[in-house]
């Protein structure tokens, strides 16, 4: 083992003791806020680390499935999907959170460990330290989603529900490292996470092979990290790729800097990427090994996850469909004709969130659209543009009709309708047929880029 690697996380414990000097919201107080990941020392994770993970948690973790695609034949690629959501906590956080408790001195094990997550480490570490026998304390920000903090508590753990954001929840838990003796593990840039996200590759490459590329959802870089340890010492040729979405590209920005830099973040559905800074350990491990990284926009993620309920009868979260965005989006056809290994991170999406992402996937796929049509106002106008729309088959969801705001005459009302069709040929055609028997018809964004985006068979 390498020297420098504390692969004994009482040694990394240890390092807490540092003095911190004041308050503990504001961020200059803390040059070195995890003793894990020091951005002055780095550490990289070696291939033997991994392998030494994969022996320690398989009898922890689920072996999960990686079977080809039912999308394979749609997108000209042979996919095959690595099903890591059906780990027990819906994520592959477990592989590293698992390795990283199973590491603890009887000491630090005693005393206990604390996390800072909005929900899937969080679950992670609770669930594996609830079977190890491990104390857990989880900070969790005040956005956390409910269901996530509900399964924290089922668990036994101690939920604290502080910090408007994770930068602020961090520092709580780091803090609270210190004053109480607890371990902090870091849930992407901790060695012993980055180790434990790698035995996912090692896995894949048993179950496929004569794979081309592997696909792997990006946010801090600790599964990145991983998987390109693991596959580039076994099968160098393998192509890494890393997937963002464009409203939190922290990986792609330390690219282009050379080095982790702090990056806006906005709201996407890839929430589990939303990662502000790629973590120093995880950019050391993974810069060199990387062989591309993919901005997605979020439409392409939201037609992801409808693509894979639909398709495949997964739920995925959308850090978990953000590999499928990057294909359907045509950011990978450089891999037409051959074998895509995509990394189905994760499918702990509220079923809220769920649904409004089923429906933005319809509407960024052409199948739910609406527009606004001026229609007669007198008996039977409404009526007969009903007729006309469901005469070519399409479904009508909602109607709402206007006269006060109509300018052109008092014997006409303006009618907005929202509508689902079959698909973006199918929507052309309703467009068409409108414009042909109205004067006024406006649609709204109907996506001219999806045409080309694989759907489902009517």
């Amino acid at each position: 083992m390498r020297e420098g690697f504390c692969c004994d996380s009482s040694n990394l414990h240890a390092c807490c003791h540092k003095e911190f000097n004041g308050s503990m919201h504001r961020s200059s107080d803390y040059k070195l806020e995890d003793p894990s990941c020091n951005p002055e020392s780095p550490l990289k994770v070696t291939f033997e680390e991994i392998t030494s993970a994969a022996y320690k948690i398989k009898s922890g973790i689920v072996n999960t499935p990686c079977t080809r695609s039912h999308m394979s034949n749609l997108t000209g690629m042979d996919i095959y999907l690595k099903k890591d959501f059906l780990q027990n906590t819906g994520s592959f956080k477990e592989r590293g959170a698992r390795y990283a408790m199973l590491m603890l001195s009887p000491e630090r094990r005693q005393k206990g460990v604390i996390a800072a997550s909005l929900g899937n480490h969080a679950q992670a570490v609770c669930y594996h330290g609830h079977l190890l026998g491990i104390p857990v304390t989880v900070v969790m920000p005040i956005i956390a989603p409910i269901m996530k903090i509900q399964k924290c508590k089922e668990y036994k753990a101690n939920v604290i529900m502080d910090g408007k954001d994770m930068a602020e929840a961090r520092k709580i838990a780091i803090k609270m490292a210190k004053d109480r003796g607890y371990t902090y593990i870091n849930g992407y840039d901790h060695p012993q996470i980055i180790a434990g996200q790698g035995t996912i590759a090692l896995e894949i490459m048993e179950q496929v092979q004569d794979i081309d590329a592997i696909v792997v959802p990006t946010g801090g870089g600790g599964l990145l990290a991983g998987v390109a340890v693991a596959v580039k010492n076994l099968h160098p040729d393998i192509k890494i790729i890393g997937v963002e979405s464009e409203r939190c590209a922290s990986f792609s920005m330390a690219m282009e800097s050379e080095k982790p830099v702090a990056t806006p973040i906005e709201g996407t559905l890839a929430d589990g990427l939303a990662v502000p800074m790629v973590g120093y350990n995880a950019w050391e491990t993974a810069k060199s090994l990387v062989d591309k990284m993919v901005v997605v926009k979020e439409e392409w993620i939201a037609v992801a996850i409808l693509r894979m309920v639909e398709l495949e009868k997964c739920v995925v979260e959308g850090a978990g469909a953000v590999g499928l965005a990057a294909i359907l989006a045509g950011q990978l056809n450089e891999f037409k004709g051959k074998r895509v290994v995509l990394i189905l991170s994760g499918g702990n999406i509220d079923t809220t969130i769920l649904g409004r992402c089923l429906e933005r996937g319809l509407a960024a796929d052409g199948r739910l659209v609406k527009f606004k049509v001026t229609v007669s106002d007198r008996p039977g106008g409404i009526s007969e543009l009903c007729k006309v729309i469901g005469s070519i088959g399409v479904s009508i969801k909602d109607v709402i009709h206007e006269r006060a705001w109509v300018t052109s005459d008092v014997f006409s009302v303006e009618v907005k309708v929202v509508c689902e069709t079959r698909d973006y040929a199918h929507s052309l055609e309703l467009r068409d047929l409108l414009l042909a028997r109205y004067k006024k018809v406006k649609f709204d964004d109907i996506p001219e880029n999806m045409a080309a985006a694989p759907t489902v068979e009517p």
